[in-house]
């Protein structure tokens, strides 16, 4: 594999994962509310997701999701559900927002386990690694160490790019403060992972 191919592969993985979805909704709502500590298990559990996704599709499942219609529509209102749970929690929560952000093991590992549910559960991220990865492989070299090492750079790229997210969020915390401008940001916050728990229903079997 040539440098400028994997320079080319982390280019596109980099513009692909900043362009907000589900999974930086969750990380900005929760940096918002709770503030820079989120920022680390947030994006361990955004890594974890895409590389729970990676791994579903370096199995096969990625393919089988694109030729099984109905494990797609089961795998698809999964995810959707759950997004549309965290959204109705956070539209719920009103002008709350903790004055002191929990740091303790249990808040780290619930932030976590959401962040990777949201990530993993997405199926357009597990086809999406099918039509993306392939066209980055060079057939005539190995392909496990090529598979290695792209892998690895998209994960640090993800979890990089969710830890940005929710430390810029967790500096515009401080200008949110007011109990109905949280309010306000919450209720738009928990709109958006609703929608986008709807928007997850209409994707259709095979997109990427």
């Amino acid at each position: 594999m040539s440098f400028e191919t994997w320079l080319a592969f982390a280019a596109a993985s980099t513009v692909l994962l900043v362009i907000p979805g589900p999974t930086i909704l969750l990380v900005v709502s929760y940096a918002l509310g709770q503030g820079w500590r989120t920022a680390l298990p947030m994006a361990i559990g955004v890594a974890l997701g895409d590389f729970t996704a990676m791994t579903f599709s370096l199995l096969g499942l990625g393919a089988l999701l694109a030729a099984s219609a109905t494990l797609f529509t089961l795998l698809k209102w999964a995810g959707a559900a759950y997004l549309v749970w965290l959204g109705i929690k956070l539209w719920r929560a009103g002008g709350a927002m903790d004055a002191k952000p929990r740091a303790d093991a249990a808040s780290s590992l619930k932030m976590l386990s959401h962040a990777w549910l949201v990530t993993a559960l997405n199926p357009k991220g597990i086809t999406f690694f099918v039509a993306f990865l392939p066209q980055f492989i060079d057939p005539k070299a190995d392909l496990f160490p090529q598979v290695g090492i792209f892998a690895a750079t998209f994960l640090v790229l993800a979890f990089a790019n969710a830890f940005t997210y929710a430390l810029i969020a967790s500096r515009a915390r401080n200008a949110v403060r007011n109990p109905r401008t949280m309010g306000i940001v919450n209720k738009i916050g928990g709109s958006l992972l609703i929608g986008a728990g709807i928007a997850t229903v209409g994707l259709r079997a095979g997109q990427s």
